[in-house]
């Protein structure tokens, strides 16, 4: 069994307040679960206007797809999320 654990660092540079942040997070988290099927949470960064820490889990046998899956989340909020940027992230896989 693979664990792999993706975690992001994220600017909302719109945000102006904590609610307007809370507001993107979720709508991102969301789709994020939906689309992927994965586990997210932001961990972070919780009282910050403008940043959040973002946790995102996934479970697998195969160590590839789990690193490839968590690629292509990275890559997606990169393209199409346009109301923050991805400011730093890392991928770790556990055995």
């Amino acid at each position: 069994m693979i664990i792999a654990i993706c975690n992001l660092d994220i600017s909302v540079p719109t945000a102006g307040s904590l609610k307007d942040k809370r507001r993107v997070i979720k709508s991102m988290v969301t789709r994020l679960r939906n689309q992927f099927n994965i586990a997210v949470a932001e961990v972070e960064h919780l009282d910050s206007w403008q940043t959040a820490g973002l946790g995102i889990v996934t479970v697998s046998n195969d160590a590839a797809y789990a690193h490839g899956l968590l690629t292509k989340v990275v890559n997606w909020i990169e393209e199409t999320r346009l109301d923050c940027e991805l400011i730093d992230y890392s991928i770790e896989l556990i055995n």
